[in-house]
């Protein structure tokens, strides 16, 4: 469904405002002219000007455009990115075609500025590769694909980042249609293909993946979500008579893959000639294979309090999937249980996308998943109780968005500093809708293209739409996938790049005004030299606590930075940082000023409790 049709079936509260004000005015001439009382014309004047006055102010004032309500620029042409997605050849009519392709926001140098690696899908008779861009002293990106490593071609989909061989530096792994890819950071900006010899192995069409320590030997693991086992030669047509991309209704789903990083065994072989990453397929082993599933989505995080991991995966048109940690290397999918399979009504959406953050300040996670634009995203508050979660997304007001459309990409990130974590989306069609006029698209994909959206969280996990008051993310229709996260000039504030079909991907630059003061926090364990994936951040103020999760990997396809960013509101200073790591142990680090990026070392704060698994 476009957003135009969207648009249309929506409720139109400001028409129902007009509406009521035209049949008062009327009812009020009716009074006046059978009623020639003094006293009766003055009320029904009164009553007329002041339900006016009343009307006009609320809509201008809802209308206008504040310093606070725009929140991005556009500056893809201002850094130099030039980056434009090739989705292979459009004769094929190849779903993934249309699910789009992700990018990474890392470091991968070194250097304290975060880089960008974004993903094509030209396939086997293009000559497109995916490109690494640097992030230059003057803000610009360069192009510094030639000699890396990463530039390779193919039909790439989405990409995850982290230290899988614990060396101190960023590996990428890419998931592909048919096949996934394992690229170890030499450390001087380059990067070597260790698939082969690692291991990997998936010959499925790989969506989203996450890498965290499932088995907590101190080693990423790594799961991947797959989708559906496609049949390409099948044609599908749209109900207008054109051809079009296939749903995934006609084709079974596929195991989320599981792969146990076998870095522990490597480090006790003293042998010369061992690879330099290892992996082992353990899907079946550990109980994956039982439940397959269309899988577009997946995040890994502690769900239920027991300081073990979980897999949550969104499905696509079937129940999500939760797989909880045994604690002895299998998983037990629970979602229904858990009340996160389906939404409010027992539906089963078409989950696409996922953003995690704590939306009420309650201390625990809770989960957003973008889905069709005929349905609804849904947001999963989680609690009382840990690990049961509710859907709650009309409660925070989210059925009152200005537009909608088919999401992918999405993040709960705190944009205005106002200490509460609001809503990203990147939105674009799947099926063949009504023509936007965005000539950059092309006459292929300007059937598919849709605005997408932004999201304010008002505080205490209320929502309110101001996508029509941020023009530069929101104004103009695309077709767009990937949406990651990252403060790429420096100023504490998150800015986005986003991924597109067939177009360029682009940077927006966070220009919010009036934001709060901020920490940007990196939760670094120094036995393992690598970010601690897993560990939950929360920063303490006089008035708030304010929880994050470590795990780059939310949204769709996409990596972001991995560290912990903090909107403080008023607050100049922060009392203390709590840190519950990966491995159980529990710290409080000292408070201090605000508005300033650093590192947090396990072992070097105040020790309180280890949990005990």
């Amino acid at each position: 469904m476009s957003h135009e049709a969207a648009e249309a079936e929506r409720p139109q509260p400001e028409r129902g405002r007009r509406r009521w004000l035209v049949i008062a005015l009327l009812a009020g001439v009716v009074a006046f002219l059978r009623v020639r009382r003094r006293w009766l014309v003055v009320l029904v004047i009164a009553l007329l000007a002041g339900g006016t006055a009343y009307y006009v102010l609320r809509s201008s004032s809802r209308n206008a455009v504040t310093e606070e309500d725009l929140w991005f620029a556009d500056v893809t042409d201002d850094v130099g990115l030039q980056f434009v997605q090739d989705p292979g050849d459009l004769n094929r009519w190849l779903l993934p075609q249309i699910h789009g392709t992700g990018v990474a926001i890392f470091d991968y140098d070194g250097d304290e500025r975060l880089d960008l690696y974004l993903l094509n899908f030209g396939g086997a008779n293009s000559k497109s590769t995916n490109r690494l861009y640097k992030n230059m002293p003057d803000g610009t990106f360069k192009d510094v694909t030639e000699g890396s490593g990463l530039g390779i071609g193919g039909e790439n989909v989405g990409v995850i980042v982290g230290d899988v061989n614990n060396d101190g530096w960023p590996d990428v792994v890419v998931t592909q249609y048919i096949g996934v890819k394992l690229f170890l950071n030499r450390g001087d900006g380059t990067f070597a293909d260790v698939t082969e010899e690692s291991g990997l192995k998936n010959p499925l069409w790989g969506a989203s993946a996450n890498l965290f320590d499932y088995d907590r030997d101190g080693y990423l693991d790594l799961v991947i979500a797959n989708y559906i086992d496609l049949d390409p030669a099948q044609v599908c047509l749209h109900i207008n008579g054109k051809r079009d991309y296939c749903g995934p209704s006609a084709f079974r789903g596929t195991a989320t893959k599981l792969f146990r990083n076998r870095g522990a065994e490597l480090a006790q072989n003293k042998n010369p000639t061992k690879p330099r990453a290892a992996f082992e397929d353990v899907t079946v082993k550990a109980g994956l294979a039982a439940a397959p599933g269309p899988g577009l989505g997946v995040y890994c995080a502690d769900f239920t309090g027991d300081g073990w991991p979980d897999i949550f995966i969104a499905n696509d048109a079937q129940p999500n999937h939760l797989w909880i940690n045994q604690k002895n290397g299998t998983f037990k999918e629970e979602a229904h249980f858990r009340g996160i399979a389906l939404d409010a009504m027992g539906v089963a959406q078409a989950g696409m996308g996922v953003a995690i953050g704590d939306i009420d300040g309650d201390g625990l996670f809770d989960v957003y998943v973008t889905h069709l634009s005929s349905d609804r995203n849904t947001l999963w508050r989680q609690g009382p109780k840990r690990g049961q979660f509710t859907d709650r997304t009309a409660q925070a007001g989210l059925m009152a968005t200005e537009w909608r459309g088919t999401g992918f990409g999405t993040v709960l990130a705190d944009f205005d500093h106002n200490g509460w974590p609001d809503i990203a989306i990147a939105n674009g069609a799947v099926s063949r809708g009504t023509p936007t006029p965005n000539p950059e698209l092309g006459e292929h994909f300007s059937e598919y293209s849709e605005r997408n959206q932004l999201i304010r969280n008002s505080g205490d996990g209320k929502f309110l739409d101001v996508s029509s008051k941020n023009k530069p993310f929101c104004g103009t229709a695309n077709v767009a996938r990937g949406l990651a996260v990252g403060d790429l000039d420096g100023d504490g504030a998150l800015d986005m790049v986003l991924t597109t079909v067939g177009a360029r991907a682009r940077v927006f630059r966070n220009v919010a005004r009036n934001r709060g003061h901020w920490l940007l926090v990196r939760a670094y364990d120094p036995r393992l030299k690598r970010d601690a994936y897993g560990a939950e951040v929360t920063a303490v103020t006089t008035t708030r606590r304010i929880l994050r999760v470590i795990n780059p990997g939310d949204s769709y396809l996409c990596s972001s930075d991995p560290r912990a960013h903090f909107g403080l509101g008023d607050a100049s200073r922060f009392e203390a940082i709590h840190v519950l790591w990966p491995d159980g142990l529990s710290e409080t680090f000292p408070g201090g000023p605000a508005d300033r990026a650093f590192t947090l070392e396990r072992g070097k704060g105040r020790a309180e409790t280890v949990k005990v698994p």
